[in-house]
This record gives C-alpha cells, sequence and structure tokens, in this order.
C-alpha cells in the first residue's frame, strides 16, 4: 500500500521499527510539519525580524523538514482573518510585522518564497487557515483599518477576548470562500487546511452570542434546534469551499485536522470508545463525518495529542477509529510532537519511544496514510532525540506524499534529455521537464542492480530543479552508480523511469 508523508508519522510496534528492511518501508506515505504563525510559534520566532531573518528563518524550518526525511509543511498563514501574504482582501498580519496592516520592509511575499523554497526542496504545502478568528485579544490587538472588524462589525462576535466572525451569517460564508478562491487562484499550492477551531472551544457558563443571526437566518430550524442550525452552518460552509477549490484548481486538496474525537459512544453509537470532555460534534459543531460521506473534503488529520493507554482517550482505540471512518478520505494522524518533555507529567511522554510506538501502530493499520506533526520548531529542538529514532527506523527513507483517491490523476509525460556527466570524481545528473511534470524523483543502483522504482531505498532526491549535483566522499564514488528520473504529477501520480545517459 502506497503511504504519504507529512510532518505526522505512522509506523508499527517499537520493536519493529529498527528492524524492518527497506521493501517494507512504504514509498508512499504522507510526514509534515505544522508551521505555525499565531503567537510567533514556530515562524517567525518573533514579529520584530528583518525580511532577511524572516527568510533565514524559514529557509532553517524547511531544511530540518527536508533532514527528517519528511515531504510536505502547513503554512499557517491566516490565524486572525489577515496574511502572512500578499493579500487586497485582508491586512498584513502583526505575527509578521508587528503591526497589523504593515507590509515587509524591504518588501517581498513570505507565502511565495516559501512556497519555492518548498519546490526547490520537494516538499508539498498546505496552506492553514482559521475560518472565522477575527482578533486574538481584544485588548492587546489594534486591528488596522482594513480589518474585517471594523469595515464589517455586524459580522463580528466577541466571546471571551476574542472576536470572531458570526458563522451564522451568509455574508460571512461568502468572505471566507473569497480569500480560499484568492489564494488558490493567485498560488502554486497543494492544498487548503482547516484545524479544529470552528464555533469556539466552549467558555464555562458563557453562550456563544449568536442568538441575533439565529432570529435573523434560521430557516427550517426551531427554536429548539439551535446547535443543529449551528452544524448546518458549517456544513454550509465546507460545501462552499470545496466547491470553490475544486472550480478553481481540481488538483488541490481540501483538508481538516480537528479535535481527536468526534463524537463519545456514550452519545452515539457510532462514536469512539472515549470519555473525552469535548468533541467535534457536540462542542464545535463540526461534523466530520458528514463532510467525508459527502465527499466534501479529501483528508482528515484528526489530532491524537494523547498516548496509548491514556483511560478518557486512547491513542490506540483513536486511530483505528478514525481509520475505520475515513469514508475514503485519507487518514493522516496529528502527532504531538510537542508533548515530548523529560518533565511531563505523563510518564509515557518523558520518552520520544512515544511517538515511535505510535508510527509503529500506525503502520499496523490499513486506513492510515500517514502522519503531521505540531510543530515545525521542535523538528529543530529534536526532544530526547526523536530525530535519531525516526531516521534510524520509520523514516530511514524518503517517502513520497501519497496519492489522493478522490482526486481525478493527472498523468505526467516522462522527463526526456537525461544526462549524466562527469565532472572529476563528481557527476551531475540533468534531464527537461515535460507536460504535466511538477516534481521530479532521482534513483540511484548498482551497477547491476534491478531498477526498481518501488523501492524507498533507492530514492536519493526529490526536487523540482531539472540538475542535481552528486558529491564524491568518503567511501562513496557517485560514477559507481546507475540512476534513473521520473516525474511527479500535480496530484501525485509518478511516471515510468528514465535511465540518464553519458554525455
Amino acid at each position: 500500500m502506497k503511504r504519504m508523508k507529512y510532518l505526522f508519522v505512522c509506523f508499527m510496534l517499537i520493536g519493529l521499527t529498527v528492524s524492518l528492511k527497506a521493501k517494507e518501508y512504504p514509498k508512499r506515505e504522507m510526514r509534515a510539519a505544522w508551521i505555525a504563525t499565531v503567537e510567533n510559534i514556530d515562524w517567525p520566532s518573533t514579529s520584530h525580524l528583518t525580511t532577511d531573518e524572516q527568510k533565514a528563518e524559514m529557509i532553517a524550518l524547511l531544511d530540518s523538514v527536508k533532514a527528517y526525511n519528511m515531504n510536505a509543511v502547513v503554512f499557517q498563514i491566516r490565524p486572525d482573518a489577515d496574511a502572512l501574504y500578499a493579500s487586497d482582501l485582508e491586512p498584513w498580519s502583526e505575527w509578521l510585522t508587528g503591526k497589523q496592516g504593515q507590509a515587509p520592509d524591504p518588501y517581498y511575499d513570505p507565502l511565495q518564497f516559501t512556497i519555492d523554497e518548498c519546490r526547490k526542496r520537494g516538499l508539498d504545502i498546505h496552506l492553514w487557515l482559521n475560518p472565522y478568528r477575527a482578533i486574538q485579544n481584544v485588548n492587546k490587538t489594534n486591528a488596522a483599518p482594513n480589518h474585517v472588524a471594523n469595515t464589517h462589525p455586524e459580522w463580528m462576535l466577541t466571546y471571551g477576548t476574542k472576536k470572531y466572525f458570526d458563522p451564522g451569517i451568509p455574508a460571512v460564508r461568502n468572505h471566507v470562500a473569497r480569500v480560499v478562491s484568492d489564494l488558490v487562484r493567485r498560488y502554486d499550492i497543494d492544498a487548503i487546511h482547516f484545524d479544529d477551531y470552528f464555533y469556539p472551544y466552549k467558555i464555562a457558563g458563557i453562550e456563544f452570542p449568536d442568538d441575533n443571526s439565529f432570529k435573523k437566518y434560521h430557516g427550517n430550524f426551531g427554536p429548539q434546534d439551535k446547535e443543529n442550525w449551528r452544524r448546518n452552518n458549517v456544513d454550509l460552509i465546507i460545501r462552499q469551499l470545496h466547491d470553490s477549490i475544486k472550480s478553481i484548481k481540481p488538483t488541490v486538496e481540501f483538508g481538516i485536522s480537528p479535535f481527536g474525537v468526534w463524537r463519545n459512544k456514550k452519545n452515539d453509537p457510532n462514536g469512539s470508545e472515549t470519555r473525552a470532555g469535548v468533541s467535534n460534534y457536540d462542542d464545535l459543531y463540526a461534523d466530520i463525518l458528514k463532510w467525508q460521506k459527502e465527499k466534501w473534503i479529501d483528508y482528515v488529520t484528526p489530532q491524537l495529542y494523547w498516548y496509548v493507554g491514556k483511560e478518557v482517550a486512547d491513542y490506540a482505540i483513536l486511530a483505528k477509529w478514525w481509520a475505520e471512518h475515513s469514508y475514503g478520505c485519507n487518514i493522516y494522524i496529528g502527532q504531538a510532537l510537542y508533548l515530548i518533555d523529560p518533565a511531563s507529567r505523563d510518564q509515557a511522554w518523558r520518552s520520544s519511544d512515544e511517538i515511535i510506538q505510535q508510527l509503529a501502530l500506525n503502520h499496523s493499520i490499513p486506513g492510515i496514510k500517514g502522519s503531521m506533526y505540531f510543530s515545525a520548531k521542535f523538528l529543530k529542538k529534536n526532544p530526547l532525540s526523536v530525530k535519531e529514532k525516526l531516521l534510524n527506523g520509520p523514516y530511514r527513507y524518503p517517502s513520497l506524499t501519497p496519492v489522493n483517491p478522490g482526486i481525478k490523476p493527472v498523468i505526467p509525460s516522462q522527463p526526456v534529455d537525461a544526462i549524466v556527466q562527469k565532472e572529476g570524481k563528481n557527476i551531475v545528473l540533468s534531464w527537461q521537464k515535460q507536460q504535466n511534470n511538477s516534481m521530479f524523483v532521482v534513483y540511484r543502483f548498482k551497477l547491476l542492480q534491478r531498477k526498481r522504482i518501488d523501492r524507498p531505498d533507492k530514492i536519493i532526491y526529490v526536487t523540482s530543479y531539472q540538475k542535481l549535483l552528486l558529491n564524491a566522499a568518503k567511501g562513496y564514488n557517485p560514477a559507481h552508480y546507475r540512476y534513473v528520473v521520473t516525474a511527479l504529477s500535480p496530484t501525485h501520480a509518478e511516471s515510468e523511469p528514465v535511465k540518464f545517459k553519458k554525455w
């Protein structure tokens, strides 16, 4: 089975991960890292960096992703109805420049820069947006004049210390759809990604203040049916976003990263054997399973931020439950890299073996296609040597992004003019792109070895470039091997291999 790589990872039991043979590693598996911008969690590390410093930090993050043999990033570019990219619809983010509405100086487009750097490294990029949060803290944020809280205050609701869009207002859905459509139309991206924040997490003793929109837009929902009305509001925006994305670029995926529990079994016979205090359906009004059944979304990344064996929410139980309720969507598990801590109150997280065990478990469940990790800065921190354990086990070899069965495949032509040239002991591989060539995969084989591209251990690089320099090193002479190159299409279909000819 082919799997995808993301800043998430999945595998079998701990003892198995280090003993797997090359052919047992999945060639396709999602492995992705989340790059969070809100509150400067990952990037930029502060809102006071220069343009050059911001670029250097992003390059370092992407190099870390590549060093972990991951194949994608999930980049948060709209945390608070703002933009970490050039937008005519919403203001520049305060998390980028320290002042909402202020562009980078010297000017650049951080999103386009990140896309370009991802492509150099053969990384997919998913754009992470928050649909409804508008102001992070009403006591601290000074909203720009063109921020929606100022241009459309009638769309706003204050709940706790935050401002949110009112999901019950049709114009709100249209605005979010315009923002998403603008991104899909202007940027070379692989997916649009929403996390778990739909209706906000509940504040004890305080009701979400949407009575006015319920009175005005309740439709066929009666006074006792407000919760179903809220769920319908979220259903409407998910369907509208799906239709908007696919009408512009059918190859762009639409993914959701929900809270890890859809519903507890005590509330629904179709729910999981958990006792979580919060659920998507009952508290966030997000009926994820409906979206999957209706084919409104292409992948699901449940945030399983618990350890194997946790009494109220067991990772093992939930991983299996989500795989059994995929309804044709690719399932990538959200892994809690940030919880690895020698001082954790939970014994399980005092060792990075917990992540390795979870990946081993994922790999034993047929419906799971990969992992995404929160968050990117922990790749550099490498808590409790998790990097070494990943690279000696489940991430020993590179992996290609999984094909999504819900996306009509685009078939790539083979690259042409594949040439190998010697430069002393070094060699240079070059080739030319053809129709539907998005990225390229270079494989290396011993001289008499069969050129099989189903072997992940033979992948040496994935890139959008059309040239690769291979340096000689102690014990390695690149001229003593043979190489082939394949092309990947925008839907991750792979061409037949092309052998390199000597110049």
